[in-house]
This record gives structure tokens, C-alpha cells and sequence, in this order.
């Protein structure tokens, strides 16, 4: 039921998504291992995860997937959240990462612009820093997908960095990638969670990590209305 499938053969794949496979395919072993305790020295994210996986919960109307979950370290606080989640990774390396790490939660390979779900079965979609790197003419379609897959009530998280203009690395963790990766002002983005038909609750921004981060970082949580009422 909790499957996700890879963009359809039959569908040319957008370039995107063929290079930030490859990318993260590469370095998939060394980025885990570097981010691998992240959350410890982040509070307030630990926080508002918390805070999502309550809401979560008390919605109760069904599971949680973690999109773009890298090699799962999310995942599994989410799971330690007492939440039930499952992760989706473009990347075949960090999935394999991923179940080596946390044989007792699901991981599988998929798109964020096609998942193998059914309409409105999850409670919960987090999407943390996974939409960096959607070109924003299609972040419209991303957050459609996301639409589509919740349940009356579910939620959405985002997380992402602050600004406006597109990036590439060249180089990470000592190889050679192409991997571009997105900026975006929190505005234009609950716009689009908006035009999608989620409604936008929380919007934070805060500072950079000193040392560790060049930008302020945004947050959005946003739910899928009940049926009957509409967003504003």
C-alpha cells in the first residue's frame, strides 16, 4: 500500500530529477554519516517535528511519508514520535543507506512528482529540504501530488532555505556532482501550498546555525481543509 514508484518508463523523465539521482547516488554513504547526528544539535527543529507529529496523531487519519528522506534519520525520529511513517528517496543508494540504518521502517525508491499511493490515504506529508531542488515551475505539480495523497485533515511540512536564486554544487564530500538546488522566499511558496488548496498555518523563518548554515531557514506547515470548507 506504502509503496512509491520511479517515473513512469514511458514518461522522458525531467532533467531534474536524472541529476539529483545521480548526485545523491554518489555521495549517499558520506552524507549520511556527516549528517548523521544533525538533529542532536538542533532544538527547535527537534520541536516542531514534535509539535507536526501531535498534530498527526491527533488528526488520526493516517500515516506519514517522509519525501525525500535521505538516508532516514528523520524518518526515524518520526518514528520514535510514535507516528507510523514510511520514506521516499529518488535516490536507489539512500534508500539502500536508509534500510541498512532502520531495518524496521519502510524506505522506497520514488518521485515526489508521481507516488505510487492512492488519493487521500496519508495524515501527514514532510517534505525536509526535498523541494530544493524542484525547479519552481514545478513545484506547482509537487504540491498537487501532495494534495492528492492526503487525507481531509493531513498535513504538510516543509522545510527549505531562505532567498531567491538558483545554486549548483560542483563538488560534495570529495566528488565530482551537478546538482542544482533552489532558494526560495516563504511567501511565494505558501502562495503555491494555496493555489494546491492547503492551507498554510504556520510560517517561520529563523536564523542560520553559526558555522553550519549561510541562510535563514523557512518552516511552513500547512493542512488539507476538511471537506466542505475551503482556504482562505
Amino acid at each position: 500500500m506504502f509503496g512509491a514508484r520511479l517515473w513512469c518508463s514511458a514518461v522522458a523523465e525531467p532533467d531534474f530529477l536524472s541529476s539529483t539521482r545521480a548526485a545523491y547516488d554518489v555521495v549517499a554513504r558520506d552524507y549520511a554519516e556527516h549528517f548523521r547526528a544533525e538533529l542532536a544539535s538542533k532544538p527547535l527543529d527537534r520541536a516542531l517535528f514534535a509539535g507536526f507529529a501531535e498534530l498527526v496523531r491527533d488528526a488520526g487519519v493516517g500515516a506519514v511519508l517522509d519525501v525525500g528522506c535521505g538516508p532516514g534519520r528523520l524518518t526515524d525520529y518520526l518514528h520514535r514520535l510514535g507516528l507510523m511513517v514510511f520514506g521516499v528517496d529518488l535516490s536507489s543508494e539512500m534508500v539502500a543507506v536508509a534500510r541498512r540504518t532502520y531495518p524496521n521502517i519502510r524506505f522506497d525508491v520514488g518521485s515526489m512528482l508521481a507516488l505510487d499511493l492512492p488519493d487521500g490515504t496519508l495524515g501527514g506529508v514532510v517534505a525536509n529540504y526535498s523541494i530544493i531542488h524542484v525547479p519552481c515551475e514545478q513545484l506547482p505539480e509537487v504540491f498537487a501530488e501532495f494534495y492528492r495523497v492526503l487525507a481531509s485533515g493531513g498535513y504538510v511540512l516543509l522545510v527549505f532555505q531562505v532567498g531567491d536564486e538558483r545554486l549548483q554544487l560542483t563538488e560534495a564530500f570529495g566528488h565530482p556532482i551537478a546538482l542544482n538546488f533552489y532558494r526560495r522566499p516563504p511567501d511565494r511558496v505558501a502562495k503555491l501550498l494555496r493555489q494546491a488548496g492547503l492551507d498554510p498555518r504556520v510560517q517561520m523563518v529563523r536564523e542560520p546555525d553559526e558555522g553550519v548554515e549561510k541562510t535563514q531557514q523557512a518552516y511552513l506547515l500547512a493542512y488539507k481543509p476538511e471537506r466542505g470548507t475551503q482556504t482562505k
